[in-house]
């Protein structure tokens, strides 16, 4: 792969987080892409608020835009536009993003925008800046076909998809040995309303004998302690925010993980999950590709059928170890070194791309001047 310009690296800018200790799936991308991103070919600047991922700090050509408790969007705009990145990857939904969007034409216009969507577009999903990653893109990539299909059905637009990976050195089997103790469901994520986190509380109440583990924190997480407190569940334990080898752990040590959300894209918590051998319970409504319906756990089409389905893995140990040991080979797919280096070639595409229209564009008003 080549740059645009070989006697250069590409320039890379993106709004995303290289703090070793951040668990944000979205953030979670982007530093196993830069980590494996070649370091010759390819300069990134990214943010950090405290220790950096130590594979990412030791990358040569990596630069780091130290984050504040004041004026991080104006600092982080003033830097973006003045070194005018040949690539603005992975925009979010901040003031920064959207102060660029808004001068971009002005002060960047040869600096290509590649967007990734992460979530499924309908009604809520598809505005504002969102849909402006989308529109205004040079290159909109989307993390499963189902997302990339809700985006040709809302704006027209095709996208190449490039899926998440997993972490191996947090994410792998436990060890073969006959588990003691009480069966445990766990549910990892945010706890916001589309993840719909009282349906595991609900669960525990059904299962009073079943260990009920929840990661995450997030605006339902009172009211989830409320409804556990209601059905005097003493099953449900709130296990905060966990690091990713925090979350490994408890993976290995759970026989079912069980997801209710209704609204997502390719959720990196089933990948995480078929690699620590955990059969999943999840809703079919996004289609993951990291579940295999009936043979590495379970797609739901209502809820009825999700409580079903747990219900199944929770009484049937032989039908958990056969969809563990097929979770494993199905994550082989999900391989993080054969995506980052997908993605590489994209940047390489469309740095070219971008350098031949520049160059057209330069010809063409010499050409006016000569006349």
């Amino acid at each position: 792969m080549k740059s645009a310009n070989s006697n250069r690296p590409i320039t890379i800018f993106t709004p995303s987080f290289a703090d070793e200790n951040n668990s944000n799936a979205q953030n979670l991308t982007v530093k196993e892409l830069v980590a494996r991103l070649p370091q010759d070919q390819f300069r990134v600047t990214m943010i950090c608020q405290s220790e950096p991922d130590p594979r990412i700090a030791s990358r040569p050509n990596t630069e780091f835009v130290k984050w504040s408790k004041h004026g991080n969007a104006l600092r982080l705009l003033r830097r973006c536009l003045l070194a005018r990145p040949d690539i603005y990857f992975f925009p979010r939904s901040g003031p920064l993003d959207r102060t660029f969007f808004d001068l971009r034409r002005y002060f960047c216009p040869n600096t290509t925008l590649v967007s990734y969507i992460v979530i499924a577009m309908n009604e809520n999903t598809c505005t504002g800046l969102v849909a402006r990653s989308i529109l205004q893109a040079n290159l909109v990539c989307a993390n499963s076909a189902h997302v990339a299909g809700t985006i040709r059905e809302r704006f027209g637009v095709e996208s190449a998809i490039v899926q998440d990976g997993v972490d191996r050195r947090y994410y792998f089997p436990p060890p073969l040995k006959e588990k003691s103790g009480p069966s445990i469901v766990l549910y990892a994520g945010s706890f916001q309303p589309r993840k719909r986190v009282e349906l595991v509380i609900r669960q525990a109440a059904r299962w009073p004998e079943v260990e009920f583990r929840l990661a995450g924190k997030g605006e339902t997480e009172e009211h989830c302690r409320l409804l556990s407190a209601q059905y005097q569940c003493r099953n449900v334990r709130f296990l905060g925010q966990l690091s990713s080898a925090q979350l490994g752990q408890e993976m290995r040590k759970a026989d079912v993980f069980f997801f209710p959300s209704v609204l997502e894209g390719h959720p990196q918590v089933l990948i995480q999950a078929a690699a620590c051998a955990l059969p999943s319970v999840a809703m079919k409504l996004y289609q993951p590709e990291s579940v295999v319906d009936g043979r590495t756990g379970f797609l739901a089409g209502s809820d009825e059928e999700l409580a079903q389905r747990l219900g199944l893995l929770l009484t049937n140990r032989e039908l958990r170890h056969s969809m563990s040991d097929a979770a494993v080979q199905l994550v082989r797919r999900f391989d993080w070194d054969s995506i980052a280096l997908k993605w590489a070639e994209l940047f390489c595409q469309v740095a070219a791309a971008r350098g031949k229209l520049c160059s057209a564009q330069s010809e063409a008003a010499d050409g006016a001047h000569a006349h």
